[in-house]
């Protein structure tokens, strides 16, 4: 949908020029939302204006803001809260893996600020669970008192609950003032619908088997009682991108400022992919 005052068109410039290195021309293309924003200027949203927001929405959305993500990296988290609802985003290595926010459920709009931004927290660790479980993660709040939440010795039940979900992660968490946490709390702000541009689906195993008609078969003698197999798994998308990028002219312009150091955010893989 488009914005309806100028607080919003602030709130998602705020979000969109954090990463405007990895836009190109986003100045230009910010042009009309910037305007907007000037307190002289009447604000009506125009034909321009919804041009403007639509293309920074899916310059967002795509490479090469968003990055896929290195499983052998660490994580970092910004979170947020605010009475409309929660927000966050996943980064490594400056650039976005998600972005995802909810809006707060109705017991939830009765939680007190300090529980609210640990909710926002609890919500990241949760939707991320498959990238985050098992390594290193950096979480940062704006909310000062939540970096001493796992010292913290008076804790309400609902606190107690959610620390020790966190407890299966190897995370810490920093204070970032509000102003520098521009995405998260962009993100936290969004009124209507919920927003996630990362979905992931578990299947069990032997239904992937049936699925895939395959059966396994017991063929040992029968003398023999037990038996050790073995599978192994290997990822094909990461060297599906690595063969499509061989054949994209925009990533050989970025590949050949990365071999000159002329450009940041971007590396060459171990496997060749950028």
């Amino acid at each position: 949908r488009g914005v309806t005052t100028p607080s919003e068109v602030r709130s998602f410039l705020g979000l969109a020029s954090y990463y405007h290195r990895f836009i190109e021309g986003f100045s230009k293309i910010a042009l009309p939302l910037s305007q907007m924003t000037r307190k002289s200027v009447k604000f009506e949203w125009t034909n321009r204006c919804e041009s403007s927001f639509q293309e920074l929405k899916k310059r967002l959305t795509t490479t090469p803001v968003l990055t896929i993500p290195d499983p052998s990296w660490s994580f970092t988290i910004f979170s947020d809260a605010s009475r409309q609802g929660l927000g966050c985003v996943l980064m490594q290595d400056g650039q976005v893996v998600a972005y995802a926010s909810c809006q707060l459920k109705p017991h939830e709009k009765n939680y007190p600020t300090h529980d609210l931004e640990l909710d926002a927290v609890v919500h990241a660790l949760k939707i991320w669970r498959h990238y985050l479980y098992g390594g290193r993660c950096e979480i940062f709040t704006d909310h000062k008192s939540l970096q001493y939440i796992f010292t913290q010795k008076e804790l309400n039940m609902r606190q107690r609950h959610w620390l020790e979900l966190a407890k299966d992660y190897d995370c810490t968490i920093q204070y970032h003032p509000g102003k520098a946490n521009v995405v998260a709390d962009a993100l936290s702000r969004k009124v209507k619908d919920d927003l996630t541009y990362v979905v992931t689906q578990q299947n069990c195993l032997i239904q992937e088997f049936s699925r895939m008609q395959i059966q396994v078969v017991d063929a040992l003698p029968a003398a023999i009682s037990g038996s050790v197999s073995s599978m192994q798994v290997q990822p094909m998308l990461r060297e599906r991108i690595r063969q499509e990028q061989a054949s994209d002219e925009f990533v050989h312009a970025i590949d050949a400022k990365v071999r000159a150091g002329g450009i940041e955010g971007f590396h060459r893989g171990t496997d060749g992919a950028l």
